[in-house]
């Protein structure tokens, strides 16, 4: 029966991570993942083919109808989908190759199934659906660390099949652009991919069952957001209860509470995720999910067994891939040095979309909710220099600070590489800085940051 000091059941950002780390710190580790490719949801079918979709067919919407005013005139553009398709395949396989190369320089044993606990200090590894791999096979270790991360949700009524009536998944592979694509949920999934479909050619309708678009970001910008995307081209239906959507003979059908029936060519499922926690045999060692099927966990991960933690999707908190990363981390570094952490409230989030948005700390509608008092300042792009430049002026940059101490409580921006830009603010948390503290460092001159800073002198109250 193969031993290890630690096994982490998943090979996603959290889960590879976390078995690197604890390579790199002299303990025996393995990885068990049920795909053949390690990388997990984001490096196959999530953040990174997505992200690569989005650059391509925003270049293919710019060569289209951007370049005229920068005096560029082009002949007819035509879009080579195959060619985007295989560009996004080949950069995932780059990465996930990569991974395969941390792990044979650390190491790291590497498990081809699905893994499941039989009881304290015991997994098996059972073959995957292929029918190849290394299962079944049982091996021990002292820790146990629970990565499986997550999978797309559905509603009722909805008949996924797989390929005209999907998830993600699929819309990162569609073989032909859609005439018309209907997306269920307004959240970042559902709008970044929605957003590729649209700038490809797509009729894109949008069915939220709230009455705003990405639940949980700062309200301000995403009434902003709405309404630019709407200018985009994309059609929103707010309030929309989704009843039912089916594929039928040459179509789909989408049907609502109280309105038409929607007849349209793809339909893309996108109302969040679910935590992966079901056939690990959990009850084995004593551990249960709450009624969200995420795992409890107390401090430094641990569950209510004795050598099992959990990281990721799986237990409570965003669902980034960057969170998992640093719970892996923290988890492993607590394990061998007795230390480790993540700092909750300074993780940055970003939407893709275009303009991009990112935010950290709190929103202003939480602050409001919570009765902290807070001062605002605010700047908008459209007088920066660089975005003049750039001829992406859209949105701007809002920090939020304590009206007592001054205290940054959360930076939120809207713009031209906001995503890039947010990491300032994520550093200016991390130590605590002021939003005076921000506004006095020295921002080079023409640059997108620059937002930022007179935003933070807005919050300061040094505004002339």
């Amino acid at each position: 029966m193969p031993e290890h000091d630690l096994v982490v059941i998943g090979g996603g950002p959290g889960g590879y991570v976390a078995a690197i780390r604890a390579a790199e710190l002299g303990l025996r580790a393995a990885c068990i993942e049920k795909e053949p490719v390690l990388g997990g949801t984001c490096l196959r079918v999530g953040c990174i083919p997505s992200k690569a979709m989005l650059e391509s067919s925003e270049k293919f919407y710019e060569a289209k109808h951007g370049y005229a005013e920068h005096g560029i005139l082009l002949g007819e553009v035509k879009l080579q989908l195959d060619a985007m398709l295989a560009r996004k395949n080949k950069i995932v396989d780059t990465l996930t190759g990569g991974i395969d190369g941390l792990f044979r320089k650390h190491k790291v044993t590497r498990y081809l199934g699905t893994g499941k606990l039989t009881g304290p200090g015991r997994v098996v590894v059972e073959a995957p659906a292929t029918g190849n791999g290394n299962g079944p096979t049982e091996i021990t270790a002292k820790h146990i660390i629970i990565a499986t991360g997550s999978k797309p949700a559905t509603l009722p009524g909805i008949e996924l099949d797989g390929d005209r009536v999907g998830t993600s998944t699929e819309a990162l592979s569609y073989d032909k652009v859609p005439k018309h694509l209907v997306v269920i949920g307004g959240g970042y999934i559902g709008l970044e991919l929605g957003s590729v479909w649209n700038r490809l050619g797509s009729k894109v309708t949008v069915l939220e069952y709230l009455d705003r678009i990405f639940p949980g970001t700062d309200s301000e910008l995403a009434r902003e957001a709405l309404e630019i995307f709407k200018k985009q081209g994309i059609e929103f239906r707010l309030g929309s209860k989704v009843t039912a959507a089916r594929a039928a003979k040459d179509h789909c059908i989408v049907e609502c509470a109280g309105q038409e029936p929607i007849k349209c060519d793809r339909v893309l499922v996108a109302v969040g995720r679910m935590p992966y926690t079901t056939g690990l045999g959990l009850e084995s060692v004593g551990v249960t999910v709450d009624n969200k099927g995420r795992i409890p966990v107390a401090d430094h991960y641990r569950t209510t067994a004795e050598g099992v933690y959990a990281i990721g999707d799986v237990i409570a908190g965003p669902m980034l891939a960057h969170k998992a990363e640093y719970e892996g981390t923290a988890c492993v570094e607590q394990i061998v040095t007795g230390y480790g952490r993540v700092n909750y409230d300074a993780i940055p989030a970003v939407i893709f979309t275009e303009p991009e948005i990112a935010a950290v700390g709190k929103t202003e509608d939480q602050l409001k909710e919570e009765q902290i008092p807070y001062r605002k300042g605010t700047f908008a792009f459209k007088f920066n220099g660089r975005a003049m430049t750039l001829a992406n002026t859209l949105g701007k940059a809002k920090v939020l600070a304590h009206a007592e101490t001054d205290r940054v409580l959360g930076v939120h921006i809207m713009g031209p590489h906001a995503g890039d830009i947010i990491a300032e603010a994520t550093a200016a948390m991390t130590f605590g800085a002021t939003s005076e503290d921000i506004a006095r460092v020295v921002h080079a001159h023409p640059t997108l940051p620059e937002t930022l800073k007179e935003a933070a002198i807005a919050a300061s109250r040094r505004a002339k």
